[in-house]
């Protein structure tokens, strides 16, 4: 008389009928789990060195975590300064986002991915990098299937490719992370060993430099002409301050609830920078900023009259929203020009690069306040990423 199977090795039966014997089920579920914790890790780092290291290339990061936080979220996580719901949301959704992409990297694509070596699996996450944050930047956030342009027209591709960049530093420890017990290879115990010191190492000089930058000492001015420098810091500076008095007059007064939020977003944002080169000036140059004169105000691209100013506040409610969109347009490209000019120029790297940034920003704040969307707006971000396109 024949026995019954035992249940174990009727199911494992079942398995290899399936294809799938009881050791692969295991390395299978081994190489999602570690996906997850790499996923972890490699979003944690991500969001850590992109909150010390925004500052130090003219980045707010409160604002930009506000930015991110708006893709899902939409207008309710805007506001004229960042709240720490929006900034937490848009940290949870960032992280989200890198986890995503790192179980889709070792988990769905694993069965090429998950045997590779530290140095191998370098060599591909930095195109991943690129690929990631490409898909995010051109379709997933702007056309499908959040349909969201504000991140887009905000920020640079670049942006989002230093953060997806960041992550895919840490991918080589999935060599490490899918093995059990201590069972990795000795060679990958040691690459991983040194790339985890080293990382510890970055978010330490990182934090030091942050800590120093917060107190006025951030690293010292490295441009080629001192003059031309802090005669764009405080021409920006004076101009911001313009815009974001005509920003607040929308936040009180106009009729359309998005352009309210976008008007908050432009304080935010400009208060933002404005801090930034206010630490900049003291940092490098060890001394108050003066005051720009009538004359200079006068002679900025841009820079609107008192009569201007007094005519969007004098606008009638039905008309508000027309007037403030064609003000704050023709604000906005002067100081596109501006950052235009800066960023072709010999400055400070940081300024320049906090230059471009602006220029695409005031570029895509046009767009915003004319209703771009969809994939002429992806067009027109792309457009202005390359370019002055406003004047």
């Amino acid at each position: 008389m024949n026995a019954e199977p035992r249940p174990a090795l009727a199911n494992a039966a079942r398995r290899t009928d399936k294809g799938l014997s009881p050791v692969t089920g295991r390395r299978r579920r081994s190489r999602w789990i570690a996906a997850a914790e790499l996923g972890l890790i490699s979003s944690t780092f991500s969001t850590i060195v992109s909150q010390l290291f925004a500052a130090r290339i003219g980045r707010d990061a409160a604002v930009d975590w506000m930015t991110v936080a708006a893709i899902p979220a939409r207008d309710w996580a805007i506001s004229a300064e960042p709240s720490w719901t929006a900034v937490l949301t848009g940290i949870a959704f960032h992280q989200w986002a890198d986890f995503s992409w790192a179980l889709v990297f070792f988990g769905v694509l694993g069965r090429w991915t998950a045997d590779l070596r530290p140095a191998t699996i370098l060599l591909l996450a930095l195109p991943w990098a690129v690929f990631s944050s490409a898909t995010e930047w051109f379709v997933l956030v702007p056309l499908f299937p959040f349909w969201q342009p504000l991140f887009t027209l905000q920020q640079p591709y670049w942006i989002g490719l230093l953060v997806h960049g960041t992550s895919a530093l840490m991918y080589p420890l999935f060599a490490r992370l899918r093995w059990r017990r201590g069972a990795a290879a000795e060679r990958d115990i040691r690459f991983t060993n040194a790339w985890i010191t080293g990382a510890l190492v970055v978010v330490a000089l990182l934090g030091a430099i942050a800590l120093f930058g917060s107190h006025g000492y951030e690293p010292p001015w490295m441009g080629r002409d001192r003059d031309a420098d802090q005669t764009y810091i405080r021409h920006m500076t004076a101009h911001h301050a313009q815009g974001i008095d005509l920003a607040r007059i929308a936040v009180e007064r106009a009729q359309d609830p998005h352009l309210r939020k976008l008007a908050m977003l432009m304080v935010a944002s400009q208060a933002g920078e404005s801090r930034i080169f206010e630490n900049w000036w003291l940092s490098w140059f060890d001394t108050e900023m003066p005051d720009c004169s009538t004359e200079e105000r006068a002679a900025m691209p841009g820079f609107l009259t008192q009569a201007e100013m007094r005519q969007v506040k004098a606008a009638p409610a039905d008309r508000f929203d027309a007037v403030f969109v064609e003000t704050m347009s023709k604000h906005h490209m002067g100081a596109v020009r501006m950052a235009d000019q800066m960023w072709h120029s010999g400055g400070d790297p940081r300024l320049r690069i906090m230059a471009h940034a602006i220029r695409h920003a005031q570029q895509g704040e046009i767009a915003l306040m004319h209703d771009a969307s969809g994939i002429p707006a992806v067009a027109t971000a792309v457009r202005n990423m390359l370019g002055d396109n406003v004047n």
